[in-house]
């Protein structure tokens, strides 16, 4: 079902461009009315599937295909990261673990002069405590200062990191045009008492940022099972609402036991960012009346899982970005 939001721009809606012609793989800009879309394939193993072609895709929006206009494979896009860590007094048992998840996760992922993130806190509201930088040491200095206490408003972090991720600082020294990565990462047990903004609206906000989520979860009701495996007990209603985050913006979420079992996890959402495809269509319908649109990608290969946002708000607003390169 799609959030129960009011409308937002999600169609990026800027002059038209055209492939450039040359032996290197060309920029391709945004065309009026296209619809960005990134996408993951997974086999039943959940292993990244990476060498699938244009035709193996088939993309449905509200059961109507549309034709792909633009497609790449195996994407290495600039990242611009939004890491959001629950400083909330519910989680002051375990916001070492929270810190050390962060940093462990920047040191894997955050390329040196060409990805960059910046922190952002939430607890009563929330707070960036760190702007956009590449580097990692400054990002963990920023990690490490930060204390527990307070309410929890994150819906209200989602919103405003989303927002802050829509125009991102461009790529140095590249093409202004090119289109870069966004991610939003959140740390959290996913539990929510403050936020002036309901969990529809933080899920419209990604959703207009084109940012996916990457969600982990700080809950820790565990069992163990037979050769020491830990599983989860149950889902707890804050585990949901990161899930939701989640499978609304094309992201994933991860329940990790302890903070030695995040390193998987960390490797797992670094190879999936650089593993993925890009998708852009033209709706075949060009009506802008702001209602939500689902949208469906299947593959023509059996037993294979994709997954990509939902939907989007079909407006009229424009989007500044470009979209990325194509194979």
């Amino acid at each position: 079902m799609p959030p129960n939001a009011t409308p937002s721009g999600a169609q990026s809606q800027t002059q038209p461009g055209q492939p450039q012609q040359s032996n290197q793989v060309p920029t391709i800009r945004t065309t009026v009315g296209l619809v960005h879309l990134v996408a993951t394939v997974t086999d039943r193993r959940h292993n990244f599937v990476t060498n699938l072609e244009q035709n193996d895709f088939r993309v449905l929006e509200d059961g109507a295909p549309q034709e792909i206009r633009f497609f790449g494979r195996e994407t290495d896009l600039p990242l611009r990261i939004g890491l959001l860590l629950d400083t909330s007094n519910s989680i002051r048992p375990r916001l070492e673990f929270e810190q050390d998840a962060a940093i462990d996760f920047l040191s894997s992922v955050i390329r040196r002069n060409r990805d960059m993130a910046f922190l952002m806190t939430f607890d009563n509201e929330p707070e960036v405590v760190q702007d956009y930088t590449g580097d990692v040491s400054i990002l963990t200095t920023a990690i490490r200062r930060q204390r527990a206490g307070g309410g929890t408003a994150l819906h209200d972090a989602i919103y405003r990191a989303a927002e802050k991720l829509i125009n991102p600082p461009p790529p140095k020294g590249s093409d202004p045009g090119l289109e870069v990565r966004r991610v939003l990462v959140v740390i959290s047990d996913g539990n929510d008492n403050l936020s002036d903004h309901a969990l529809s609206d933080a899920v419209e906000s990604a959703i207009r940022a084109e940012a996916s989520i990457y969600a982990i979860s700080t809950n820790t009701d565990w069992l163990t099972t037979s050769g020491n495996v830990p599983k989860k007990r149950f889902i707890e209603q804050g585990d949901k609402v990161l899930q939701q985050f989640a499978d609304q913006s094309g992201g994933r979420v991860f329940f990790p036991y302890k903070v030695d079992d995040l390193a998987q996890s960390f490797i797992d959402i670094g190879t999936e960012l650089r593993s993925q495809y890009f998708i852009a269509y033209s709706p075949t319908n060009p009506q802008t009346t702001g209602k939500y649109r689902k949208i469906q990608i299947d593959v023509d290969r059996k037993n294979l899982n994709v997954r990509t946002r939902k939907g989007y708000y079909a407006t009229s607003a424009a989007a500044p970005e470009a979209a990325p390169r194509s194979n």
